[in-house]
């Protein structure tokens, strides 16, 4: 089942996306899918005619997982760490599908990173491994943009990593999925630059889920970006980046400068 969170100009609403004869429709839903049951309310639209919001706003946070891939880890200048990397993201980083991607003022080398994401559906704590599906809601793509100068020059990644639009999630939630062996890419303006698939994860989601949640709960809403395949690379105002991930569909957002956003 494939969970969007639309508007069509009015207040946003979530919707349930299928196929029909041969046209994708919404269907919208009462409430937050977090929170209520899924109980359709008469709305029926082309998906060409909504506007497609971020699937997800964090309630608290989105958790970062870094070098969880081997080849990314070597291609950053350095081996995988014996524990997961973790960081985090405030929910103010995260926009939509088509949403602007604001290059930062102050950086010189912004990178984009193709990640399969996970959304929390309910309050975990200490959640062992063999548990983790009781407390997923579904996956989407996700981009982890980096601002590589700033991560060079500190030890903590918060500039670097949370800075405003700097965590595009979309295009929806996807309930159903085998996370084992998703193909996830990258392209910059149609050209391929990332090209792996979940099987390589050092460490899988559900020994994520364990242990992050051994650390920090996580609550409704919650994202967790999985680590990115190798081949990141950097991008300039006026590129466009699309995560695709088997199983899901693609995400896609342009970059632009802080005066191109406020003209």
């Amino acid at each position: 089942m494939r969970i969007a969170r639309f508007t069509t100009g009015s207040n946003p609403m979530f919707g349930i996306v299928q196929e029909k004869d041969g046209v994708d429709m919404v269907y919208g839903i009462s409430g937050d899918p977090l929170y209520t049951q899924i109980q359709p309310n008469g709305t029926i639209l082309p998906l060409e005619d909504v506007r497609l919001l971020a699937p997800v706003i964090p309630r608290s946070k989105v958790v970062g997982v870094g070098k969880n891939y081997a080849e990314h880890a070597r291609e950053m200048g350095g081996e995988a760490p014996e524990r997961p990397l973790l960081f985090l993201k405030p929910n103010t980083s995260v926009i939509g599908p088509n949403d602007p991607i604001v290059y930062p003022a102050d950086a010189a080398e912004l990178s984009f990173e193709a990640e399969l994401a996970v959304v929390i559906k309910t309050l975990a704590k200490n959640i062992p491994a063999e548990r983790a599906s009781d407390v997923i809601l579904g996956y989407t793509c996700a981009n982890d943009l980096t601002v590589r100068d700033a991560q060079r020059e500190e030890s903590q990644w918060f500039r670097a990593k949370a800075f405003d639009t700097s965590c595009p999630l979309g295009p929806w939630i996807e309930t159903d999925l085998d996370t084992a062996n998703a193909r996830i890419r990258s392209r910059v303006n149609g050209e391929v630059k990332q090209d792996g698939t979940s099987a390589d994860m050092l460490r899988g989601i559900p020994e994520l889920i364990e242990e992050i949640t051994r650390s920090t709960t996580l609550l409704p809403g919650d994202v967790i970006l999985t680590g990115t395949p190798a081949g990141v690379g950097l991008v300039n105002v006026g590129d466009t980046v699309e995560i695709d991930i088997d199983g899901i569909g693609t995400l896609t957002n342009r970059i632009v400068s802080p005066e191109e956003l406020e003209a």
